[in-house]
């Protein structure tokens, strides 16, 4: 009796054990779990909704209702002025349609600076910055970079004209904007024309400058690269600059002569002159 009484007493402490280890497993278990979700956890990103173009959009187009769809984009990867809403895009019932300024691909971020306000049409005006202006500067084969000009190319400005008595040719500007050639505003346009105008937007002082150069002289311009950042400072060439008149000048300065006196005659001779 006393063996069968030990023998259960062994089993149950037994059981007790495997339930005991059982328990333990899977507390663990859960324990790796939970930790792994934390981890999950703290992989998710914050999205935010940004709207993206659903067709090629080009320049002059109206934006149409089917145009954009909306998805989830990591919300600390949107550019500032993506729209990321349909209302804020298309407005109420009773909005104008917006005009595309810059070609869009399929799958492209639509921005604020590539479609016009609502109604807007998508000319010149809709291309100016805030506190900007469109000034319009004549040109021709060879002032004009023999037709290599685009709208939004940027390009260096010189004035060449009379001061004070003399020919001079200046810088007068850097890296202005280009906005349109002749009536061509579509920055995307791959025609090469051969410009008798072109627009450039500039502040309210410097439409004074550009009117007062094109008045009193010839404007000339200068395409920049794409990549071109360096400020050049003043520059200016004059006439006497280009004939290397002052050169001239200071070799006659340093000629030096002897003179002799001979009854009523002085004899010139040139001679060295010393060295110092």
């Amino acid at each position: 009796m006393r063996i069968i009484f030990a023998l259960v007493f062994l089993f149950g402490i037994a059981i007790a054990g495997f339930a005991a280890y059982s328990a333990m497993q899977q507390f663990r278990g859960m324990q790796s779990e939970m930790a792994r979700l934390r981890q999950k956890a703290d992989l998710v990103v914050e999205t935010t909704p940004v709207l993206l173009a659903t067709r090629e959009l080009r320049y002059g187009q109206t934006l149409l209702d089917g145009d954009a769809t909306e998805v989830q984009f990591p919300a600390d990867a949107i550019p500032e002025n993506a729209f990321t809403s349909m209302d804020d895009l298309f407005g109420n019932e009773d909005a104008k349609p917006r005009q595309i300024v810059r070609t869009m691909e399929p799958g492209e971020i639509i921005m604020a600076t590539k479609v016009t306000r609502f109604g807007q049409d998508a000319g010149v005006a809709s291309r100016l910055t805030k506190g900007m202006r469109a000034f319009t500067i004549r040109v021709d084969v060879t002032t004009g970079v023999s037709g290599f000009l685009q709208p939004g190319d940027r390009v260096d400005v010189y004035w060449s004209g009379q001061q004070q008595g003399r020919q001079v040719t200046k810088l007068l500007l850097e890296g202005i904007d280009l906005i349109a050639i002749d009536q061509i505003a579509d920055q995307d346009t791959n025609r090469p024309v051969v410009a008798r105008t072109v627009t450039v937007e500039v502040s309210p002082i410097v439409v004074a400058t550009l009117a007062q150069a094109q008045s009193s002289g010839r404007l000339t311009l200068s395409l920049r690269g794409s990549e071109e950042e360096e400020i050049l400072g003043p520059l200016e060439v004059s006439q006497e600059d280009l004939l290397g008149i002052s050169e001239v000048v200071e070799e006659e300065q340093k000629r030096c002569f002897r003179r002799v006196r001979r009854v009523m005659k002085v004899e010139v001779t040139e001679v060295p002159c010393p060295t110092q």
